[in-house]
């Protein structure tokens, strides 16, 4: 197993558990953020900035959490963590079940730092983007 792919894995076991913002030491100063699809599409540089998108697509849910169905590395720069996601709407009650539960994020890691991370509400989108087949039963 790759550098890569030990610290896409690490990043997901904390967000897997919900902590989402204890720690960025994964992510390069730089980061660019981006949210490709989704209610609020955008993107976001830095530490800050990226902290700032990530609140925006996780405040609206409580008890959001990821479960990576799988990785794949696609080259020496890029993981793809394939899941899926639970969480039920802070106002509205609706359990993200019953919207696109199933989405994609695309690192890029250079020298042990995040640099740039794609955030994919639709799974199917992430791998058409990437030119990868869809996964069964998707």
């Amino acid at each position: 197993m790759s550098a890569n792919l030990d610290l896409v894995r690490s990043i997901f076991a904390d967000w897997e558990r919900g902590d989402f913002f204890s720690s960025a030491s994964w992510a390069h100063p730089e980061i660019e953020l981006v949210l490709a699809d989704g209610p609020e599409p955008g993107s976001w540089t830095g530490l800050a900035g990226m902290t700032e998108g990530a609140r925006s697509r996780l405040s609206p849910w409580e008890y959001y959490r990821f479960v990576v169905d799988e990785y794949r590395e696609l080259d020496d720069e890029r993981v793809l963590a394939i899941f899926h996601r639970s969480g039920r709407g802070k106002t509205s009650g609706l359990d993200i079940g019953q919207m696109q539960a199933q989405g994609a994020h695309l690192f890029h890691v250079r020298d042990g730092k995040v640099t740039r991370w794609v955030a994919y509400f639709d799974r199917d989108r992430a791998l058409a983007d990437l030119g990868l087949a869809p996964q069964d039963g998707s």
